[in-house]
């Protein structure tokens, strides 16, 4: 009997085989049998898409487990929430909004994750376990991102560059944050979310005096960024600022000095020149002259 690898560990033999694509209703004796034995279509489609893939009909495309798409508010929103995702998932639509990742175990966000949703304003990476931001994460995001929220992670420090151009509201509460220049800088690019600023506390690799406190205060009360990666220029702006200063005070001691210099001479009497006394000699030839 011959036998039929079809795979998955699926035998068919010759018979049954035959059965399956061959059944015995299309056969028609006479003249015409050999053609009325062909199968239809529709089973010469399924045979070759069995042994062309080893045996498994492939499955049509589906968002992963835990993930669906819907419709909110009128707009495209696709859930990922606690489908226990430990990296940012293939095959969102590219006309998602919104995108909730919250509450899974992502890690890290690589560069240009999202860079193939151009429509996407709404984006939600809360309560994972985030340690690592790209500094390009948001590449492509620029015109359209409106809302990011990172609150409830594992973030100690954020590059600047990756919020650079994007018009967002933030919300980076709930994190070890380090308290350092970096943060500041984000701070300045970015609009917290209301209500979230009180939840930017330094954590345990922050300052000693900064562990526990809220870096909102601190900020107003201290500049982090007086050297360093973005510090430097600022350094050296004061510097520059102090220099000019100098010379400008410099120019106007001078011209201080100058003027009273020249108010003393003119308060000063004119002296008179001495009158030379006539010799006897010189008036007795003067009066020979004459």
């Amino acid at each position: 009997m011959t036998e039929l690898a079809v795979g998955d560990g699926v035998l068919l033999t010759h018979s049954s085989f035959v059965g399956l694509f061959f059944p015995s209703s299309y056969s028609t004796p006479g003249l015409c049998q050999p053609f009325a034995m062909l199968p239809p279509a529709s089973h010469l489609l399924s045979l070759l898409l069995v042994m062309g893939t080893g045996g498994t009909v492939p499955r049509p495309w589906g968002p992963p487990r835990g993930c669906y798409a819907a419709e909110e508010a009128g707009e495209r929103t696709f859930r990922c929430s606690q489908a226990g995702l430990s990296a940012v998932p293939t095959g969102i639509p590219n006309d998602t909004r919104k995108l909730y990742l919250d509450a899974n175990r992502l890690a890290s966000v690589p560069a240009g994750a999202f860079q193939h949703l151009p429509v996407l304003e709404e984006l939600d990476l809360s309560h994972n376990i985030l340690a690592h931001l790209s500094g390009a994460a948001f590449r492509g995001l620029a015109g359209t991102l409106r809302h990011l929220d990172l609150s409830a992670n594992r973030l100690v420090s954020v590059p600047a560059e990756a919020f650079v151009g994007l018009q967002i509201q933030v919300n980076l509460s709930a994190n070890p944050w380090r308290c350092d220049c970096a943060l500041q800088e984000v701070l300045r690019l970015v609009r917290l979310a209301p209500g979230t600023g009180t939840g930017i506390v330094c954590g345990p690799g922050a300052r000693a005096d900064f562990v526990g406190q809220e870096f909102l205060p601190l900020v107003g009360e201290e500049e982090l960024c007086g050297t360093g990666r973005g510090g430097a220029q600022r350094s050296t702006d004061v510097a520059l600022l102090v220099t000019m200063g100098g010379w400008l005070a410099l120019v106007v001691a001078y011209l201080a000095h100058y003027v009273w210099q020249n108010r003393e001479e003119t308060r000063r009497p004119l002296k008179r020149a001495p009158v030379l006394p006539v010799r006897s000699e010189d008036s007795s030839t003067l009066s020979t002259v004459v």
